[in-house]
């Protein structure tokens, strides 16, 4: 039997924001495969006209419903908008068996509302890595408790981490906590050809602070005074320009090759060109880009935080501290194959087995069926 599945979330890609929660898009489209999914997202924009803009498309074959409300400077008229906005996209939809959330922000308040008023279950996945420990403390009070009252009316929590899942199972939430990883197209990330010379090092994120895109940079300048077969590809959805000028700067644009923001197919096309992805972040979650780079063959060297360890290991990367020495050091010896990974075929497997579309598809599924079960047995 295929059931009627929202997904609702705090962040998805949309006309201002174009990559934001892509990861949750995806996870609609695995979904899809097994249930009949449509998609609700709500967001302001301070730009509009309008109170209300309805966006109404289908976007890979899913019905995908976005409400632009009216942005105001006052936080109180805009949750109220969001709010209205979100029961005014619901009822231009059929009506769910099971609401699929995401990120335990206010927004994801209104799944708590669909459960109360038309009893609709909900179960909640969550990305963020503003929960993990490391970070609490920038928290407020009033953000845990939006969180623990939209955890404590969900019935499972889905961390996309152990490692996430193990930090919210320290906040005492009256819930289950099941997780269930990204999800990786290994249809599209599929193992690369042999890469021409010279070797390419790739780093793809959106280049905020936290990525480190100038040290990877800095790191790149110090490996081109002892070598000069490599390139360095950095790039993606954020101020290239910053990176542009600094590469400027160390007349290093020989070498160093920037891009803008990429198409899902074109970062497989990048990563599959490429020899070892690069992240040196100072913290994550369980990001999709490392998964996406093993299963194109490609191994990676990435910060030894948050989730990561669960994906990177000695057969298919290097792990690092949050230090410019270790990364350089990291680069040298994988440039002078000083350190030796799995196949590619090996790494593309291991994506397969854990992360692609029917696993991830599957595993949803299980929860979902788990839940309706119940509730119908109550009824």
């Amino acid at each position: 039997m295929r059931y009627k599945i929202l997904f609702i979330s705090s962040w998805f890609p949309n006309k201002l924001e174009p990559t934001n929660g892509n990861f949750v898009q995806r996870h609609a489209e695995s979904v899809s495969h097994l249930h009949d999914v449509e998609i609700l997202h709500v967001i302001g924009d301070s730009a509009q006209k309008l109170t209300y803009l309805f966006d109404d498309q289908v976007i890979n074959g899913i019905k995908t419903l976005i409400v632009y409300y009216k942005n105001s400077k006052n936080p109180v008229l805009n949750f109220i908008r969001r709010m209205k906005a979100y029961q005014q996209g619901f009822l231009r939809l059929q009506k769910p068996d099971l609401v699929h959330a995401n990120v335990l922000h206010n927004n994801m308040l209104f799944a708590v509302y669909l459960k109360r008023k038309f009893k609709i279950p909900f179960v909640i996945t969550e990305h963020w890595s503003g929960f993990l420990k490391m970070n609490r403390n920038q928290l407020s009070k009033s953000q845990l408790f939006v969180a623990k009252t939209i955890a404590n009316n969900a019935e499972f929590v889905l961390p996309v981490s152990q490692y996430l899942s193990n930090d919210l199972q320290e906040l005492g939430w009256k819930t289950k906590f099941e997780v269930v990883g990204n999800v990786v197209d290994t249809n599209l990330f599929v193992v690369k050809l042999n890469s021409g010379k010279p070797f390419k090092f790739l780093h793809i994120s959106n280049l905020i602070q936290i990525k480190n895109p100038e040290k990877i940079i800095v790191s790149a300048l110090k490996l081109r005074a002892v070598f000069h077969n490599f390139e360095l590809h950095i790039g993606g959805d954020g101020d290239v320009e910053k990176l542009n000028e600094l590469i400027r700067s160390n007349m290093a644009e020989n070498f160093i090759k920037t891009f803008p923001m990429l198409t899902l197919n074109e970062v497989a096309e990048k990563m599959s060109d490429s020899n070892c992805f690069i992240l040196f972040s100072n913290y994550e979650n369980f990001p999709c880009v490392l998964l996406e780079s093993l299963s194109t063959g490609t191994p990676a060297i990435a910060t030894k935080v948050g989730g990561i360890p669960e994906i990177i290991n000695d057969k298919n990367g290097l792990l690092i501290s949050n230090s410019e020495e270790e990364l350089y050091e990291a680069m040298k010896n994988v440039l002078e194959h000083k350190v030796h990974f799995d196949e590619p075929e090996k790494l593309h497997e291991f994506v397969e087995e854990n992360f692609s579309t029917n696993i991830i598809s599957q595993k949803f599924d299980k929860i979902y069926r788990q839940i309706l079960f119940k509730e119908k047995m109550i009824s």
